[in-house]
């Protein structure tokens, strides 16, 4: 039966339809994916996890480093006595910008082919959530609010400095070109 197996891979894969975007759920699922020789490497890497925080953390600084005297985005830091495992590294516009504007510098990006992206969507606003609980758009305007001024910028251990550089480069032109003000 198709429809039981795809929704088998769907509930083991978070609620995500096979066709649907990354952050998008259909149903209520679990993160039930990692296989038995996923789980071999996992504990061998777990000896290596503080050096793969660090690289992180180092890719992390470097952003900052760059971006943190834009005053058209937020930047995230690291604040005393707090340790991120730095996931994702995204930034938020922070002045008066519309949706079109945020969407034409994800486009600007992408199209100079740095891989960007809003992060994330409302989970409100999930089909699943939407369909089961009958949230619509506006039922929670500030968190609408900051998904839709998020820009999640390529992250990941290996990420040199000068691509880091690159980046904020491209990000910084988008900005300009796509911003009204700044």
């Amino acid at each position: 039966d198709d429809d039981l197996a795809d929704m088998c891979v769907s509930l083991r894969n978070q609620g995500r339809a096979k066709d649907s975007a990354w952050l998008s759920h259909e149903r209520l699922g679990y993160n039930y994916r990692l296989s038995d020789i996923n789980c071999a490497l996992g504990i061998v890497q777990l000896s290596r996890i503080e050096q793969f925080k660090a690289k992180r953390r180092q890719v992390a600084k470097w952003y900052q480093e760059i971006l943190a005297d834009d005053d058209r985005l937020i930047v995230p830091t690291e604040q005393d006595g707090c340790d991120i495992s730095w996931f994702v590294f995204v930034v938020r516009l922070k002045k008066d910008f519309t949706l079109p504007q945020r969407d034409a510098i994800l486009k600007s990006m992408t199209e100079r082919k740095i891989q960007v992206s809003n992060y994330f969507s409302p989970v409100h606003l999930q089909p699943f959530m939407v369909e089961r609980f009958g949230y619509k758009q506006g039922d929670f305007p500030v968190t609408e609010s900051v998904s839709e001024s998020t820009i999640a910028l390529p992250f990941y251990n290996n990420l040199t400095q000068d691509e880091v550089a690159i980046v904020c480069k491209t990000l910084k032109e988008s900005l300009d070109k796509n911003l009204s003000s700044g």
